[in-house]
């Protein structure tokens, strides 16, 4: 007979709807997107909706996974290393993502062809200045990695007050840094289908726009449960795992500034 009793380290979920809904919600953002690029009018709509079904997976799901660790005790040490290694391939696998980005840029900056007159920038395309908004923006992502840093330090020292400061002031500037990118997509005097100048700018830097709006949610969510009270010196794999995301995204968008912004643009 069974005695209710757990005799190994690892936590065995119980069956979920969380992961077939959330790949049921991917599915409808790709048709959805497809159709919306190719003029569809319901595409728009389909996409609005599985963004929606997305953020409420999301939500549902983060809910159940903080009630398994938070009260529960599910998330033991061996439960916690192995989510630590999980977080850890994926931002491996997110850096091949934007190396991929990096090597198409450079293949085609070192050695342009003839279809874009031979020259780098292209013939016709008016580079942005680095020293402008983006340099603003590179400056607004290091002070949210310092304050960032600062929450994470706090939590090891169970200063709940410095963790929310910390959080509060990070998501903030991510704010300002994504209003910047807006501003200057909008002041922009190319787009997206202005050569390839155009679509390796804008799909590099649009995607590490969308990486820092993923690390801000995920920061918000955390800055909920810090204000809870959710996390200890011990238990705060979902706040440490966001904060190596964030860290991610700062080194991508200096690479970005280097690369693209500054040596593209000489």
């Amino acid at each position: 007979m069974g005695t209710g009793v757990q005799k190994q380290p690892f936590h065995l979920v119980d069956p979920s709807p969380w992961p077939f809904l959330g790949a049921a919600s991917a599915w409808t953002i790709t048709v959805g997107g497809v159709g919306y690029f190719h003029g569809y009018l319901k595409g728009g709509s389909l996409l609005f909706f599985g963004f929606l079904c997305m953020l409420l997976t999301m939500l549902v799901w983060w809910r159940d996974v903080t009630r398994e660790a938070t009260y529960e005790g599910h998330h033991t040490n061996v439960t916690q290393m192995g989510l630590r290694l999980g977080m850890l391939l994926f931002i491996v696998s997110e850096v091949m993502f934007f190396f991929a980005f990096f090597w198409a840029f450079f293949s085609s900056s070192i050695s342009p062809v003839i279809d874009i007159g031979g020259t780098w920038p292209p013939q016709g395309i008016e580079c942005l200045s680095a020293w402008e908004v983006p340099f603003l923006n590179t400056v607004i992502l290091l002070l949210s990695g310092a304050s960032v840093t600062w929450a994470h330090h706090a939590v090891l020292a169970e200063g709940h007050k410095d963790v929310v400061i910390g959080l509060l002031v990070t998501i903030i500037l991510a704010a300002i840094f994504t209003g910047c990118q807006v501003f200057e997509y909008l002041d922009s005097t190319f787009n997206i289908s202005d050569s390839v100048y155009g679509s390796a700018f804008f799909i590099a830097t649009g995607f590490h726009g969308f990486h820092v709006l993923i690390g801000t949610f995920c920061l918000t969510v955390c800055l909920i449960r810090a204000i809870k009270g959710h996390f200890s010196d011990t238990h705060h794999v979902g706040l440490e795992a966001s904060i190596w995301y964030w860290h991610f995204v700062d080194v991508v968008w200096l690479f970005l500034f280097v690369a693209i912004y500054w040596w593209g643009g000489l």
